[in-house]
C-alpha cells in the first residue's frame, strides 16, 4: 500500500523478465542522477520492517549476472511515501480527585473512526482492568469511586482492522489522589471580614457567607439550622443576605459538590448569624424654637433607641466639619455660619446606628422690639400702656421696661419692673407728670436670659402740670420748607441755663442742634439751612430728667406747607390754619382743608379759621390745591381748666 505509516513492513520485489541466472538484486533510493546504492541482495525483495519518515522517496532495482547479460535494464520507480499515526490525546477530568470521587479519562483521536482503546498506567504495558470501579464505554475510562492505589500514570492508544492499525501512544497524564476536603465557611459583613461569627450583626448591614475549597470546578450547598436538611440554596461561592433581617439569623453549613452525581466535600464548621435591630438615632434640639437668634446658645443631642449604650461614639452631619464625637453637640454663641440641617448617628466599632431624624437650624440676626404707646395724645389723668413687640416668632419672650433717665451726654436705662412681665404690655395709671420722659423695651428668652436689642426709644409727656421751661419755634409753626432757616429756644422763667434741645427722630434721640449746620446762642439753636432730616420731636430737657413740651417739626420739600398752631390750644379760642406756598409769601388764594383725611372746608382766601375750637376739633389737618399737598399737622385741643397737653410719639 502507499502511502504507508510509520511502522508498518514495507517490502519492495524486483522482476527481471528473462531467463538468465541473475545472481543478485542492487537496490537504489532517490533520484538516478544522485543516488544510494542501499544493499546488494541475491534476493528479489527489499524489507523494511518498521518503516520511518525518513524511509521515504523514490526506489528502483536492477538485476546483476555473471554472464551476458551481466546486467539488467534499471527498474521502474517506486515512490514510497510515509505518513504519522493518528494522535491519540488523554485527558481527565478532575485533574486532581478527591477519595471517592468519579473520574473520567478521554481518549480522543483527531480523525478517522472505528478505533477501539487500549489504556494503560503506572508505566507499563500494563492494561487496566474492568472491575466494579473501573468501566470502560467507547474513548471513555471511568473510575466510578477513585482510591488511592489508583494513582500514577495513565496512557492510551487506539486500535482498529483496517490501516492504520493503531495510533500513537498519548500523552502520560499522572493522576494523583487525595483526602476528601473539606469545605470553609467565612463571614463577611459590609465587605469587611469578620474574625468571629461572635460578631454583632445589625439589620441593614450586609452580611456575606463565603465557601471556598482548595480546588475549583465546585458549586455549593448551604444549610441553616441543621446540616442535614435539604439546602436553602445552591450557589457559586458566596450566599448573601442584603440587607439582613433579624429572621435571617441562625446557624449556616456549606459544603462543596462537583461532578453529576454530585461529589460532595466534608461539611464546614458552622457560622451563626445572630441579628439585632440596628439603633435609631433621634435627634433633638434644645431650646426647641423654630428661630435661634445669633449669640444664643442650642444643645444638640443625639439619642440611640435599641441597643445604644455608653461604649458608642457619635457622628454629625453638617456642611460645615464638625470633629464632635459626644452625643451632646453645644454651639455658643451661636452664628449664621451654624445655619442648615443637622443630622447624627452612632458608631461602635463596624457598627452603625440608623442616621437620625433632620434637625433645621435657623439662625436669625438678634431682633430689635418695636416700643409703641397708646393713646398717643395724652390729657391729664389719662393711662398709657406701652406695647413691646418682637416681630420674630415666639411665646418664650419676657418683656423687661425702662425708663431713660439722663447720663452727662448719654443716657442710661432705668428697671421699671426687675422681673420683667410675660405679657407685651405694660400700663402707666394715671400718666402723670413723674413719668415724663423716654422710654425703651427689651425682650428675653432661655433659663439664662437671653436678651433682643434695645427697642427704639419712645417719649411721652404729660400735660397735669406745667413745666419750668418751654420750647418755642420761630417761625411759630410745625412745618417748615427745606432750605430756610429755623430757631429753637428753651425758655424759662429766669435763668435758661443747664436746658439743652433734644430731638427724636426715625433715628432715634440725639441733640436737637446739628452743629455744621447750626450755631447756639446760649438756650437757641439756630438751624440755617432746612433739610428733611430734620423733621422730628424736639424738646427740652434738664440734667435732672425734667423736660419741657414738644413740638413736632416737619420739613419738607414739596411747594406746600399748613401753618398749624405749634403748642395746644384752649377750648374756646379761635384757630386759624393758613395754606402757603413756598414761593409766595401771601397766602394760596384757593385751597381745600381735611381733617382726618376727610375734606371739611373749600376756601378761596387760603386758610381756614375756627371760631371757638372745641375738644371735637382735635385731629390731623392737612390742605391741597393746584400747587400741591401739605404734609399732616395733628392740632392738640385742652380743655378750659388743663394746664398743658403734651404728646406722644
Amino acid at each position: 500500500p502507499n502511502p504507508v505509516f510509520t511502522g508498518e513492513k514495507v517490502t519492495l520485489t524486483c522482476s527481471v523478465q528473462s531467463d538468465s541466472d541473475w545472481t543478485r538484486y542492487d537496490w537504489y533510493k532517490d533520484n538516478t542522477f544522485n543516488h544510494n546504492r542501499l544493499s546488494q541482495y541475491n534476493r528479489t525483495t527489499l524489507t523494511i520492517n518498521s518503516v520511518k519518515e525518513s524511509e521515504k522517496g523514490l526506489y528502483w532495482c536492477q538485476g546483476i549476472s555473471n554472464s551476458r547479460p551481466t546486467s539488467s535494464s534499471i527498474s521502474n520507480q517506486v515512490t514510497i511515501s510515509v505518513k504519522a499515526l493518528p494522535n491519540s490525546t488523554l485527558s481527565v477530568e478532575p485533574t486532581s480527585p478527591y477519595t471517592g470521587e468519579k473520574v473520567t479519562l478521554t481518549c480522543s483521536v483527531g480523525s478517522d473512526s472505528d478505533w477501539r482503546y487500549k489504556w494503560y498506567n503506572n508505566r507499563s504495558i500494563n492494561a487496566v482492568n474492568q472491575s466494579d470501579r473501573h468501566s470502560t464505554t467507547g474513548d471513555t475510562l471511568i473510575i466510578s469511586r477513585v482510591e488511592e492505589s489508583d494513582q500514577g500514570l495513565y496512557w492510551c492508544q487506539g486500535e482498529r482492522d483496517s490501516r492504520p492499525t493503531s495510533t500513537s501512544i498519548s500523552n502520560q497524564v499522572n493522576i494523583t489522589v487525595k483526602a476528601k476536603p473539606k469545605s470553609m465557611l467565612a463571614l463577611t459583613m459590609n465587605d469587611d471580614k469578620v474574625s468571629s461569627d461572635k460578631e454583632d450583626i445589625l439589620t441593614g448591614d450586609r452580611v456575606t457567607l463565603t465557601c471556598t475549597v482548595e480546588s475549583s470546578g465546585w458549586r455549593f450547598y448551604w444549610y441553616r439550622d441543621r446540616p442535614d436538611s435539604p439546602p436553602v440554596t445552591i450557589t457559586e461561592s458566596t450566599y448573601t443576605f442584603n440587607p439582613v433581617s433579624v429572621s435571617d439569623g441562625g446557624q449556616y453549613w456549606c459544603r462543596g459538590g462537583r461532578g453529576e452525581p454530585p461529589y460532595y466535600t466534608l461539611n464546614s464548621d458552622p457560622v451563626r448569624i445572630t441579628v439585632t435591630e440596628r439603633p435609631v438615632a433621634v435627634l433633638t434640639i434644645q431650646p426647641n424654637w423654630t428661630q435661634i437668634f445669633i449669640g444664643e446658645t442650642v444643645t444638640l443631642r443625639c439619642v440611640l433607641l435599641g441597643g445604644g449604650d455608653t461604649d458608642w461614639q457619635y457622628e454629625w452631619f453638617h456642611y460645615q466639619n464638625i470633629s464632635q464625637t459626644e452625643p451632646e453637640y453645644r454651639i455658643s454663641p451661636v452664628r449664621t455660619s451654624h445655619n442648615g440641617s443637622y443630622r447624627c448617628k452612632g458608631v461602635k466599632g463596624r457598627k452603625t446606628s440608623n442616621h437620625s431624624n433632620v434637625v433645621q437650624l435657623t439662625v436669625s440676626v438678634k431682633p430689635k422690639p418695636v416700643l409703641s404707646v397708646s393713646p398717643q395724645w395724652l390729657n391729664p389723668g389719662d393711662s398709657v400702656t406701652l406695647r413691646c413687640q418682637v416681630k420674630e416668632t415666639s411665646t418664650d419672650w419676657r418683656f423687661f421696661w425702662y425708663r431713660n433717665v439722663p447720663s452727662d451726654r448719654s443716657y442710661t436705662f432705668k428697671h421699671l419692673s426687675d422681673d420683667g412681665t410675660t405679657e407685651q404690655y405694660y400700663t402707666l395709671s394715671p400718666a402723670g407728670r413723674i413719668h415724663t420722659g423716654g422710654y425703651v423695651c427689651r425682650a428675653g428668652r432661655g433659663n439664662s436670659f437671653y436678651y433682643t436689642d434695645y427697642s427704639a426709644p419712645q417719649f411721652l409727656w404729660s400735660g397735669d402740670l406745667p413745666s419750668a421751661v418751654s420750647l418755642t419755634v420761630n417761625p411759630n409753626r410745625t412745618q417748615h420748607f427745606t432750605r430756610t432757616s429755623v430757631s429753637l429756644s428753651c425758655k424759662k422763667k429766669g435763668n435758661s441755663t443747664g436746658w439743652r434741645l433734644m430731638r427724636y427722630t426715625d433715628r432715634g434721640t440725639e441733640s436737637g442742634c446739628v452743629s455744621y449746620r447750626g450755631t447756639i446762642q446760649g438756650s437757641t439753636c439756630n438751624i440755617r439751612t432746612t433739610l428733611i432730616q430734620d423733621s422730628g420731636v424736639y424738646w427740652c430737657e434738664s440734667g435732672s430728667g425734667e423736660n419741657s413740651n414738644a413740638v413736632n417739626i416737619t420739613v419738607t420739600d414739596g411747594d406746600v406747607i399748613l401753618e398749624s398752631p405749634v403748642h395746644p390750644v384752649t377750648e374756646g379760642d379761635t384757630v386759624t390754619l393758613v395754606c402757603k406756598h413756598r414761593t409766595n409769601i401771601s397766602n394760596i388764594i384757593k385751597a381745600d382743608f381735611y381733617k382726618d383725611g376727610v375734606l371739611i372746608r373749600n376756601d378761596t382766601t387760603g386758610e381756614m379759621t375756627i371760631p371757638v375750637v372745641s375738644k371735637s376739633d382735635e385731629g390731623f389737618y392737612k390742605c391741597t390745591s393746584n400747587e400741591g399737598e401739605s404734609p399732616g399737622s395733628w392740632v392738640t385741643v385742652r380743655g378750659e381748666n388743663s394746664c398743658v397737653c403734651g404728646v406722644c410719639v
